[in-house]
């Protein structure tokens, strides 16, 4: 059963690092280029998490981040081996794994994370992001969903908290 949900993983990681390889090899950094009126392709390094929490930082969080994103992940394969019949959560799980290891993927090969869909409207711009940062954005929804969902019957639900 675990087996389907590491694949799935795989398949968005895979597809995460492909887009990547394929902005890099094709953008200059920091160089928008306009696809709408609302959306841009820009290549940008990201040495913070989300929101480039702590970019400014003196270069420790680049160790933190990969710290964090692998005990995550290890915390995931073994959510994903106990709770592996539970389809919802599964899915939720694996999005956010293939998303955390592409971006440490990118931590380690490039000291950041490589961001490129850029999104704006009425003067703003929302903060540039990838494939991955969408795989955990949309994993964590499905994991809040997930969580206000009555139980089935017969069936050992994940811990939602320690009370």
């Amino acid at each position: 059963m675990m087996a389907k949900w590491l694949a799935l993983a795989f398949g968005i990681l895979l597809a995460d690092q492909l887009t990547k390889y394929a902005v890099l090899q094709h953008f200059a950094t920091g160089r928008a280029i306009e696809v709408t009126s609302f959306f841009n392709l820009v290549l940008v390094y990201n040495t913070g998490a989300a929101f480039s929490f702590l970019s400014d930082a003196s270069g420790w969080q680049r160790e933190f981040f990969i710290t964090i994103a692998l005990l995550a992940s290890v915390w995931i394969i073994y959510l994903l081996r106990r709770y592996g019949q539970q389809t919802l959560f599964c899915l939720a799980l694996s999005m956010v794994l293939a998303g955390a290891l592409g971006n440490v993927i990118d931590r380690f090969l490039f000291g950041a994370v490589v961001d490129f869909l850029d999104f704006h409207a009425f003067g703003y711009h929302w903060p540039a992001f990838n494939v991955a940062d969408s795989a955990i954005t949309i994993g964590a929804v499905l994991l809040i969903w997930d969580g206000f969902r009555p139980p089935k019957a017969g069936k050992s639900e994940p811990p939602i908290n320690a009370d």
